[in-house]
């Protein structure tokens, strides 16, 4: 690789991987998880679904449950730093 790839080029393809692959989490995740899309043909045939269990199940995982508990701070240290008084 070294022949025909500069070294200053590692970063871009690093970052560009890394929004790639979680783009493709992101996607997956969408297809496979989300109770609005049928893939399965029994659940194509009905018109409309009645799951607002499973569709309260996709919207209030558990990564949201954890964020409500925590203040909306994006940096809390870096904030307190900086907005005590001396």
């Amino acid at each position: 690789m070294g022949r025909w790839m500069k070294p200053e080029v590692y970063p871009l393809l690093a970052a560009m991987t890394f929004v790639t692959s979680l783009s493709v989490f992101q996607l997956t995740r969408y297809m496979v998880k989300n109770p609005d899309i049928r893939i399965r043909k029994a659940r194509r045939s009905m018109a409309v679904l009645d799951n607002a269990e499973e569709g309260e199940k996709y919207a209030e995982h558990g990564f949201r449950k954890f964020l409500r508990t925590r203040p909306p701070e994006i940096m809390p240290t870096i904030n307190h730093f900086f907005s005590q008084d001396k």
